[in-house]
């Protein structure tokens, strides 16, 4: 088990030219924390972040609703982005206020631990700032904050998800709102490391509500039902805190996503030649 100090990131910005930045902050008055939940960044991790807003007595009134962007980037890669809306917008923050935005992030798979030239730790570039989202040139950008963070990679023992049965093929999109996916049969099986502690597991996918209306969704650890529900809206992203108890006592355990009732698109859709029994889209399986 690898044990880390606790990591305590605190970030101001405030009309300087900032640390490993060639570009000047723009937003006069405005000082910016950022916090992450995790202790220690690394790569295949969900974390929360905070972003506490402070604007000085010199602050200058936006003027206007601004969007919020979040970029992440390494070297020229940007591997993940999280623009936001405060939910007090930007036209009505005041002089001497704090305004506290809290997130939830992925930050992806992105070190490759057997590069000849890994040293045992990534840089990521963290960048936030305003923009106007209905300018497409990209001239409206006013970064605040421009700071490197290290990265390095999950604990030796973090679980490892093994699709088993019951899986398609992974399709992608760029235009669906998933992305990618894969279906799922009727009922599909993961094998994962058990890690004998409590830990997060979080799910993200879909069903079709034109062509399985109504249909359950139910998720299983080994035989004992952790959830059953029905999605209105067509999408779902699902958290759970699992207890150590509910994996059972072997070195491996099995996560089960399934639905009440399948459908065959050659059977349901007009031209279609497709034959699989379909259940539900799955795009995102975390424990850890």
């Amino acid at each position: 088990m690898r044990h880390y100090a606790r990591l305590a990131l605190s970030i101001i910005a405030a009309g300087l030219v900032l640390t490993g930045c060639q570009k000047k902050a723009l937003v006069k008055g405005v000082e910016l924390e950022v916090k992450f939940s995790a202790a220690t960044l690394s790569d295949n991790l969900i974390t929360d972040v905070e972003y506490k807003w402070k604007m000085g007595s010199d602050f200058q009134p936006l003027g206007r609703d601004y969007s919020i962007f979040v970029h992440f980037w390494h070297n020229s890669n940007l591997i993940l982005q999280d623009d936001y809306i405060p939910d007090v917008t930007t036209s009505k923050w005041e002089k001497g206020q704090e305004y506290t935005v809290k997130r939830r992030i992925y930050i992806p798979a992105f070190i490759d631990e057997f590069d000849p030239q890994f040293k045992g730790d990534e840089p990521l570039r963290l960048s936030v700032g305003f923009y106007n989202p209905y300018d497409r040139s990209g001239g409206s950008e006013r970064e605040v904050l421009s700071k490197k963070l290290k990265v390095v990679p999950p604990p030796i023992g973090t679980p490892e998800v093994i699709y088993e049965s019951g899986w398609y093929d992974k399709e992608t999109n760029p235009e669906s709102p998933l992305k990618e996916w894969r279906w799922t049969a009727k009922e599909a099986k993961c094998v994962i490391d058990n890690p004998r502690r409590d830990a997060l597991l979080v799910i993200k996918g879909g069903v079709n509500l034109d062509l399985a209306k109504d249909q359950k969704i139910i998720f299983k650890i080994n035989d004992t039902v952790l959830d059953e529900f029905q999605e209105p809206s067509g999408l779902f992203e699902k958290s759970y805190q699992i207890k150590k108890g509910q994996l059972g006592d072997k070195d491996e355990f099995n996560l089960t996503v399934g639905v009440d009732k399948a459908w065959v698109p050659a059977k349901t859709v007009p031209n279609s030649k497709d034959t699989r029994e379909l259940g539900l889209q799955i795009s995102f399986i975390y424990f850890r």
